[in-house]
């Protein structure tokens, strides 16, 4: 088990990257505010909300330009094979650090949400955590800098935090899955109530720290 110090050991090593990520993980919602004004209608599908997304706005030079990904010189790129692994990353997310330390780079994991037994073993919360954070936790996926990110794409009409309650309720019931914080509110992005975090232990016995950004899609999909 992990003691005072072990957390103190941990903040230190993550405090460097957890900045730069909250940096990143805002400009994604500015972007995602954009998606929502411009973009009509998408897939009631994750892939190809995800591809929207994507390529429409986080590798659009014009808008990278606008909200200053190009300035931080970051990098996003879809389904990359991971290399101690067979998983395939939704989104990776690379900067300037990653040409010194191949290994430096931040996940983020995309899962749709709706309202359909979200108490239950088989609807889309139990995949968000299964299929989800579980990829995270059990090393599926890597964390070189201790954090990553869920992205959950809501395809329905819901009350947020209390899915999240719901979502919560099936992670710390997961055997699995050694959460040493659940799901809490964070407050790093203006404007935005749906932006969380949890910690975790991974199956090498390290500290992990997830980010849960709530992304409302129900208004477009088709």
């Amino acid at each position: 088990m992990f003691d005072s110090l072990d957390a103190i050991n941990f903040e230190t090593s993550t405090i460097i990257y957890d900045d730069v990520f909250e940096n990143i993980l805002t400009k994604v919602y500015q972007c995602y505010e954009m998606m929502l004004k411009e973009v009509q209608s998408v897939a009631n599908d994750e892939n190809s909300i995800r591809d929207v997304l994507l390529k429409s706005y986080l590798k659009n030079n014009k808008i990278r330009r606008l909200v200053g990904f190009n300035t931080d010189q970051v990098n996003f790129e879809r389904e990359v094979p991971e290399d101690h692994s067979t998983g395939r990353t939704d989104i990776k997310v690379t900067t300037i650090n990653t040409f010194d330390e191949q290994d430096e780079y931040y996940t983020l994991e995309c899962k749709r949400l709706d309202n359909t037994n979200t108490q239950g073993s088989t609807g889309l919360n139990a995949k968000y955590v299964e299929n989800g954070v579980y990829r995270f936790t059990s090393k599926f996926y890597s964390s070189f800098c201790r954090v990553n990110a869920m992205v959950g794409f809501l395809v329905e009409d819901m009350d947020i935090h209390k899915n999240t309650e719901n979502i919560n309720n099936l992670l710390l019931q997961n055997k699995f899955i050694t959460t040493k914080k659940k799901i809490t509110q964070s407050n790093f992005i203006n404007n935005c109530d749906y932006h969380y975090h949890s910690e975790h232990i991974d199956s090498g016995n390290e500290h992990l720290k997830i980010y849960h950004l709530m992304l409302d899609f129900n208004r477009l999909v088709s």
